[in-house]
């Protein structure tokens, strides 16, 4: 794969060398001698995470940090051209998990049965990628139990599009069940690569990365894991969050099975960066954007961010990364953020206007970042919905979302325990309704821009009076008016 690692010292070795801290480090090459030269002076260990933007990994001790020598970078005597944290990026989790985390642990403690894994599960972590076969064709089942489709009328755009056939959209997330019965026709496969024969076909750096891969995890198989409710609860994560997302954008239609997604010809390329706790690190977002740019994704579903902490987050690495997608032509579809009603009042989470106080991916002001935050079945925007006149877009349906989750099973509801409900809501959700929409507005013209696609998105908002004012289109995602 493309992470080159690289170091220097005695003991400076990923297995015996505890580091303190990450950072990311954008050098002024990529030559061998530069690489030597950082870690002579500093120790520690790098790993290339981008060689298009020369960004690299900097794993260090608590006291590896040469502050001196990183200062003399404004005489030019410092081959660092840009330093920061490699902060953690989240899943923008249901904000209903979220909210009754601690009763859920009580409930769950009382009963040892409903926190137990599965007797059987379908699939092992990592399983075999296999290959789709053919599906008896016939009418989806659970189709009239997803309300978003309707509202944004996407039967009505399946008659006027392609459905999204051969646009590829990476699904930047928690990994996907690339084997789902209603995902598995429509898992991007890279068509230069020969599965399983060990070598890196294509030379993109990744060995048999068939159908996307793991940057948590450094393989080829960028699965969704599946955890026990107890394990949802205590770390803290929402396994099956990246497929839920797979399931709005690109199910099936029309396999006898389960449910549909908005683009169901599409291609979804799978790259997990975020493990089962729910966050994921920086250097890992922009290896995986990267990929995407440079393996044919027209669109990126970002259903994840992390609040500003200040300017270096407002003009970092990250931003770079996704201003690099843009000029290959890559549209960035990012979740406004789920916030708390009360925010302002001291509760936990981020404020729900993201103008004043960004959350990003979703506030970077680039010509392809399109931004979106999360309405009901009753065209409210969502209690827990970020919104921002200028930095998001367009609503749409982000609240109790029936789609796909790991091991061929469907939910609109992550928790049932009677006296607390967690259902599948978020500007996680309501993000992939657009990125599916766009998906099928591209597939009409594939040589459309990436801004084009957008201005036809804008365009095809219907006004919404619970998001007048609170988003740039003032409406919500409505495929209706389609031609």
């Amino acid at each position: 794969m493309i992470q080159k690692l690289i170091s220097i010292g005695l003991a400076l070795t990923c297995s015996s060398f505890v580091f303190g801290a990450e950072y990311l480090v954008k050098l002024n090459s990529t030559d061998p001698s530069v690489e030597r030269a950082f870690l002579q002076q500093n120790g520690g260990v790098l790993e290339l995470m981008s060689r298009e933007g020369r960004v690299y990994k900097w794993s260090t001790p608590k006291n590896g940090l040469n502050l001196k020598w990183f200062g003399s970078k404004k005489s030019g005597a410092s081959p660092v051209v840009k330093m920061e944290p490699n902060r953690k990026l989240k899943i923008f989790l249901s904000p209903s998990l979220e909210e009754n985390r601690a009763l859920l642990a009580d409930a769950l403690k009382k009963n040892e049965e409903e926190a137990k894994p599965a007797a059987s599960t379908p699939y092992p972590d990592n399983p075999e990628i296999k290959k789709p076969s053919k599906q008896a064709p016939g009418s989806d089942p659970l189709f009239s139990k997803q309300w978003g489709m309707s509202s944004v009328d996407a039967s009505g755009a399946w008659k006027k599009t392609p459905g999204g056939q051969e646009i590829i959209v990476a699904v930047t997330d928690s990994g996907v069940d690339y084997n789902h019965q209603d995902l598995i026709a429509n898992m991007w496969r890279n068509p230069n690569e020969t599965p399983g024969d060990g070598v890196d076909n294509d030379n993109n750096g990744y060995v048999d990365d068939v159908v996307g891969w793991d940057f948590a995890t450094n393989d080829n198989k960028p699965y969704d894991l599946t955890l026990s409710l107890m394990d949802i609860v205590l770390q803290g994560g929402n396994p099956g969050h990246g497929t839920h997302v797979s399931g709005c954008i690109g199910a099936a239609l029309n396999n006898k099975l389960g449910i549909a997604g908005l683009a169901p010809n599409v291609k979804l390329m799978a790259l997990r960066f975020i493990t089962e706790s729910g966050q994921g690190g920086t250097a890992e977002a922009i290896a995986a954007i990267d990929y995407a740019a440079n393996n044919g994704a027209k669109i990126i579903n970002a259903s994840w961010g992390g609040e500003s902490d200040g300017e270096q987050e407002e003009d970092g690495l990250l931003k770079e990364a996704i201003e690099r997608a843009g000029k290959k032509g890559v549209l960035f579809l990012a979740a406004a953020g789920n916030g708390r009603a009360n925010a302002q009042g001291g509760a936990s989470g981020f404020d729900i206007d993201n103008d004043p106080k960004p959350v990003y991916p979703a506030a970077y002001p680039l010509e392809n970042v399109f931004t979106v935050a999360a309405i009901d079945a009753e065209n409210n925007l969502a209690t827990f919905s970020n919104w921002g006149e200028k930095s998001v877009k367009i609503a749409a349906p982000g609240v109790k979302i029936l789609s796909t989750v790991p091991g061929d099973k469907y939910q609109d509801t992550i928790i049932n325990l009677g006296q607390v409900v967690v259902t599948w809501d978020g500007t996680s959700m309501a993000t992939p309704h657009v990125a599916g929409a766009a998906a099928s507005l591209w597939s009409v013209d594939p040589k459309m821009s990436a801004q084009s696609v957008a201005k036809k998105l804008m365009e095809l908002s219907t006004e919404t009076d619970s998001v007048a004012g609170k988003v740039a289109s003032g409406g919500r995602l409505d495929l209706h008016g389609l031609k």
